[in-house]
């Protein structure tokens, strides 16, 4: 895709290039002799596939090391492994790009595609990103159904809408499992990031998570 191209280059918000590139320096010791990424991180997964899934950011020491989104870190593990039950993926872990990790019918993306620090973005750094969200978005042409992971997710998403759409007054508010059918006709869901502060609390769980894509993939 064309698209990642321009991503993966990216350099416009300062903070965020400075963040990116000083935990690829320093590195987690866990990591110490692995080669970090430490660039944009674009989405992957089926082209043609009809349901994408978007998270926030790329974890500082997961895609941010790996190189490929919600890969190489606890998110990943929760994630995956309820995907991998669902059998919409072919491993039940996301470890590097080059697991053999498949999608079947999904994609998976980031409304921002750099680490942010302390995982809160700016609206600046969201608002210079949401030229490439919305652009991947767009490539994404046989897309039914979007899952949010998350608020800050599901707010980027609506903001998709609102920029494409802005004669219809969208008022959708993030919860979880609730969906709304958006001017294209596409679905979009909202649903609790799978963090490890959101699993550790019981906010999400593997049960909850497998009831949300029974709904979503039905």
């Amino acid at each position: 895709m064309k698209i990642h191209e321009d991503i993966i280059k990216c350099r416009i918000c300062p903070r965020l290039v400075q963040f990116r590139e000083k935990v690829a320096k320093e590195k987690r010791k866990q990591y110490i002799d692995e080669k970090y990424w430490g660039k944009p991180v674009t989405g992957f997964g089926d082209i043609k596939a009809n349901i994408v899934i978007v998270g926030l950011a790329p974890a500082a020491h997961g895609g941010n090391r790996t190189g490929r989104v919600f890969t190489g870190d606890r998110s990943a593990e929760f994630l995956y492994r309820c995907l991998h039950k669902k059998g919409v993926s072919n491993l039940s872990n996301s470890l590097n790009v080059n697991d053999g990790l498949q999608l079947k019918n999904t994609y998976i993306t980031t409304a921002l595609k750099c680490v942010p620090p302390g995982d809160k973005p700016t609206t600046k750094e969201l608002f210079n990103c949401f030229n490439y969200f919305d652009a991947e978005l767009d490539t994404l042409k046989d897309s039914k159904k979007i899952i949010a992971l998350g608020k800050i997710a599901f707010d980027a998403c609506i903001k998709y809408y609102k920029n494409k759409f802005p004669d219809i007054d969208l008022k959708h508010s993030f919860k979880h499992s609730e969906y709304f059918k958006m001017p294209d006709n596409k679905i979009l869901y909202g649903c609790y990031h799978p963090s490890p502060r959101n699993v550790n609390t019981g906010r999400i769980d593997e049960k909850k998570m497998i009831k949300f894509l029974d709904l979503v993939y039905s």
